[in-house]
């Protein structure tokens, strides 16, 4: 097969194949042209697959790039997979790059698995213990998963879900911190993989820091609520005592004033009872001096004050 080389005929790029075994006509080349596809594109990729031992139309390579394809990079793609022995046709290779993939970088990570690493994820053991963990997530490309398939964001939120529930499994942080690989057999017996472009072939576990007790700071938290509401009914019942204390202080005054009403009525029953002669002088005087000896009584039982 020899190189090739371009030579304008009428306006027209023409291939000068030499011994190569692709077989282009010089009409297919016009209407490349006038269909806007780069002959070159075509021919360089029907060279590269037929010496690769590919047999592709190149028709549909032709109406690969109309869609928007990326020709090159899907026959790179098609004979690194026939290299590596991966099952991969040109209908799937094309389906992958028009849905956006870069495939020719799938079938490398196929042969070559990628390393994830996640954020770091925490988690709090039945203990109350915080723990904060750090994984890589070795995975690589699943072929047949790549259109539709969820990516790398997906697999990173799975794995970290499976990370917390792991650990807040745990009855104590110390057993997470002893056997940090029985997290890395949790996540993975979940099969996180599933409707991804990957397969996930290890968890590793790579740091592990102790963080907050947050279960002395949640029983804190409680402590707190539980003293500001006693306070509050505290002060609630203190109210409702100083209302109470008015409202009897109120119902005293109106009492005191009934019985300043009720004694202002003597004197004019005594004066109606004298009109009538019902009370006579004698008896005025008698009640007079019972009421000074009352007083005088009253006065002899006090205490004295001594200052």
């Amino acid at each position: 097969m020899g190189r090739i080389g371009f030579r304008l005929h009428w306006g027209v790029a023409q291939p000068q194949l030499g011994l190569t075994s692709v077989r282009i006509s010089l009409l297919q080349l016009i209407l490349m042209r006038w269909r806007k596809v780069p002959p070159s594109v075509i021919v360089s990729s029907m060279i590269e697959s037929t010496k690769a031992g590919l047999s592709l139309d190149p028709n549909e390579l032709e109406a690969h790039f109309l869609a928007g394809g990326n020709v090159p990079n899907v026959v790179h793609a098609l004979v690194s997979a026939q290299k590596a022995n991966i099952q991969l046709d040109f209908k799937m290779a094309t389906a992958i790059d028009l849905a956006g993939r870069d495939v020719f970088e799938a079938v490398q990570m196929s042969v070559n698995p990628k390393v994830i690493n996640t954020p770091p994820v925490a988690a709090v053991a039945k203990d109350g213990i915080q723990l904060i963990a750090k994984a890589r997530v070795t995975v690589r490309a699943n072929i047949k998963q790549l259109v539709g398939g969820a990516g790398e964001e997906t697999v990173l939120a799975r794995v970290g879900e499976g990370i917390v529930s792991s650990i807040g499994s745990a009855v104590s942080h110390k057993v997470v911190l002893e056997n940090p690989d029985s997290i890395s057999r949790v996540v993975l017996d979940k099969g996180l993989d599933a409707g991804t472009a990957f397969e996930i072939l290890s968890i590793d576990i790579a740091d592990i820091d102790v963080g907050k007790n947050i279960g002395a700071q949640l029983q804190m938290d409680q402590a707190q609520a539980d003293k500001n509401i006693a306070q509050a009914k505290a002060e609630e019942r203190r109210a409702m005592a100083v209302a109470l204390e008015q409202e009897n202080r109120a119902k005293a005054q109106d009492a005191r004033a009934k019985v300043i009403l009720a004694e202002a009525e003597v004197p004019l029953a005594m004066a109606e009872a004298f009109r009538n002669g019902n009370l006579g002088i004698m008896d005025y005087y008698k009640m007079k001096n019972v009421m000074a000896d009352t007083a005088m009584r009253e006065a002899i039982s006090k205490p004295v004050d001594k200052k």
